[in-house]
């Protein structure tokens, strides 16, 4: 994200396709450049950013990457996120309708369709893909930092549709998808076992920050909050 020109502070996204198109889902706080709370800037400077670049796979260059810029703000002022028909600017995430797409391979996540139901509760093995501290895991690949579920995920924290993951994440990490990665077999909701030919993923969600900086909870908003909002955006 960066204001100008001038660089303010890098973060995770990632792609859904919804009914208009393409859209970055990440956080609100990315984009605004403001703390949730409190409304405050984030960056040191003051500074809130105007525009985000966005390190996209390359169409036709298998491992290739591009960097494409896309404004957060429309002519007129008006912010070109998008937020959650309902839960609006309380939500700590958007989707980001994109427009410089020529030349992109998209790898989406489908919100409404997130996965196998295996069993996922409390203690259950999560992973959170991301950039801390704008670091990668080889060329333009997230870092898998790996938690547990801390709350029971069938219940709203904090009267949100939330729930708390124990993970050590850190800056740069927000807006990163939070999966969970099984492989053999898995116990599946309701009862009984599944059994996998290859490694299967299920989408549980978006990272959004940790409950405060002394503690290794941190936050994820639901997929079928994310799904929601990815349905809301029409042509």
């Amino acid at each position: 994200m960066s204001v100008n020109g001038t660089l303010l502070a890098s973060g995770t996204g990632f792609i859904c396709i919804s009914p208009s198109g393409p859209v970055l889902v990440t956080n609100r706080h990315n984009v605004t450049g403001r703390r949730q709370d409190t409304g405050q800037p984030l960056s040191p400077t003051g500074g809130v950013p105007d525009t985000i670049s966005i390190r996209h796979n390359s169409l036709g260059r298998t491992g290739g990457t591009t960097l494409r810029n896309e404004p957060l703000f429309a002519p007129d002022g008006q912010a070109a996120w998008k937020e959650h028909p309902t839960l609006g600017a309380t939500a700590d995430f958007v989707a980001l309708p994109l427009t410089n797409t020529g030349g992109i391979r998209f790898f989406s996540y489908r919100p409404s369709t997130p996965g196998p139901r295996f069993k996922v509760g409390p203690t259950a093995i999560v992973s959170v893909l991301g950039f801390p501290f704008g670091i990668s895991g080889g060329g333009s690949l997230a870092v898998w930092a790996t938690g547990f579920v801390a709350s029971e995920p069938d219940v709203d924290y904090d009267g949100k549709p939330t729930f708390l993951i124990d993970c050590r994440t850190r800056q740069g990490q927000s807006g990163s998808p939070v999966i969970a990665y099984r492989h053999g077999s898995a116990d599946l909701e309701g009862g009984g076992i599944i059994v996998f030919d290859r490694p299967a993923t299920r989408f549980l969600g978006i990272y959004s920050g940790r409950v405060n900086g002394e503690a290794d909870l941190g936050i994820v908003w639901k997929a079928r909050a994310v799904a929601e909002l990815i349905a809301s955006i029409t042509p």
